[in-house]
């Protein structure tokens, strides 16, 4: 079996897919999240009290995801919502009978 196949099996409810969509819009919008708040530990500069080193900019990096996730988790700031509102959108117009 195609192993794309699998991974991108058609959902067995509507109420899935919509969850599944749903998903995937807050992780997009985590991912643009995570960069906005990368950008912000990059002006902190360098923690003496951590060394200021490669532990820094990991943990740094760690946190900034673990904050994006957090934000777009709890509502974000809209992009997830948009993101659906624009696949719904597509969905309908591709199928204008169902």
């Amino acid at each position: 079996m195609d192993v794309l196949a699998t991974s991108f099996s058609a959902p067995t409810s509507t109420a899935q897919g919509y969850e599944g969509l749903r998903q995937q819009a807050e992780e997009l919008e985590a991912v643009f999240l995570n960069t906005l708040v990368s950008e912000m530990f990059k002006g902190l500069g360098k923690d003496s009290e951590n060394g200021g080193d490669f532990s820094t900019d990991t943990w740094r990096g760690m946190q900034s995801e673990q904050f994006a996730a957090a934000i777009a988790k709890t509502g974000g700031v809209g992009i997830a919502d948009q993101i659906m509102t624009s696949l719904l959108q597509a969905q309908e117009q591709s199928n204008p009978g169902a």
